[in-house]
């Protein structure tokens, strides 16, 4: 009974030809089911692997890895840290697209909330439209007030004050929420470089992929051929 039962552990297990342990049938694959490339990296450190050697996807997944690290660096000359991030993407299969808007908003504190709001209300037609409305009110009404009743007679030095406090508050803060915007902007772009760079290693990689597998599928249709030639000329050859 022990017996069986290990025929039957041993018979849906197999060995890693690269670590060398006991890993399932369906976490394994055959090197002749690999892209060229792929396997060509695997037999710089395993030079005798076979076509028939069955690599886990752990290992395929550290090798691809380091192939799109070692591309990276050809091309480059050298492998950023974003970079870095896209070929350890490729090899766990995550996703790198995400929605730096919602994150970045998620972050905020009371005062970048505050300085948002000023900034968003300072550069629309309502604080324009209401300031000049306040102003041309406090001058009008000055005006209209003798000069002993006023309480900022011409030339409005009063007013002329509360204007320049208003600019040195306003400019800061619209800064503030400028430089937020800044950094937000920088975050997408770092985003959209990672997207783009994994989509275009990754429709490489398809490429010689679907590449690898019309070869193939030429080779296959040409040995079935042959054997049809070789069948028909035995028939031929008896009768």
């Amino acid at each position: 009974m022990t017996r069986n039962s290990d025929d039957k552990t041993t018979a849906r297990h197999g060995v890693c030809a690269v670590s060398g342990q006991k890993r399932p049938h369906g976490d394994l694959i055959a090197m002749d089911a690999l892209r060229p490339s792929l396997a060509e990296r695997i037999r710089r450190d395993f030079p005798d692997l076979g076509p028939d050697s069955l690599i886990a996807r752990s290992e395929i997944d550290r090798y691809r890895q380091l192939y799109v690290e070692e591309s990276l660096k050809a091309e480059h000359g050298d492998v950023s840290e974003l970079e870095r991030q896209v070929a350890e993407s490729i090899a766990r299969a995550d996703t790198l697209a995400d929605n730096i808007e919602e994150t970045y908003e998620e972050k905020r504190t009371l005062g970048q909330i505050a300085a948002d709001k000023v900034a968003t209300f300072g550069g629309s037609w309502t604080f324009i439209i209401w300031f000049l409305f306040i102003m041309t009110g406090w001058m009008a009404l000055n005006v209209y007030m003798t000069s002993k009743d006023a309480f900022d007679p011409y030339p409005f030095i009063l007013l002329n004050l509360l204007l320049s406090t208003l600019a040195a508050i306003q400019a800061p803060i619209i800064m503030m929420s400028q430089k937020r915007q800044e950094q937000k902007d920088r975050l997408r772009s770092f985003n959209d470089y990672q997207v783009n760079l994994k989509a275009e290693i990754e429709i490489r990689a398809l490429h010689e992929k679907l590449d690898y597998l019309l070869i193939r599928q030429w080779q296959r249709m040409a040995e079935i051929q042959e054997m049809q030639l070789e069948i028909m000329q035995e028939r031929h050859g008896k009768k």
